[in-house]
């Protein structure tokens, strides 16, 4: 006894859709300004009118909302010091080198002035 293969149904195309739609507008719109120039016209901009109210209307997705700071943020004035160590060495096109410091967080402010008297 053979199986038979179980064929998962195909998901419509939203493009498809899409087009359909588009095609069925146009031709709703040609026969408008067939009877009426005027008519046509005024559909036109009724139609984008609803498309701009739609769009803003629509809430907007958290995907792109800033992160909320994270539980461990530290209170008052925090300072980044470099460091004596380098966390990344590059090398550059030519002869020379980039070197990338560690960065340190403090919360002592004589801290800043010493590093930037080196």
């Amino acid at each position: 006894m053979a199986r038979r293969k179980v064929e998962e149904p195909e998901e419509p195309s939203r493009a498809a859709g899409v087009l359909v739609l588009f095609v069925l507008g146009t031709v709703a719109l040609g026969a408008v300004f067939a009877v009426s120039d005027v008519a046509g016209i005024l559909v036109t901009v009724a139609a984008c009118a609803v498309a701009t109210w739609w769009t803003v209307s629509r809430p907007v997705s958290d995907s792109s909302a800033t992160p909320p700071p994270p539980s461990g943020t530290p209170t008052g004035d925090v300072y980044a010091v470099e460091g004596d160590r380098a966390r990344e060495v590059r090398r550059t096109p030519g002869e020379g080198y980039l070197i990338f410091p560690e960065i340190v967080h403090t919360t002592d402010p004589d801290a800043v002035g010493e590093v930037s008297e080196r």
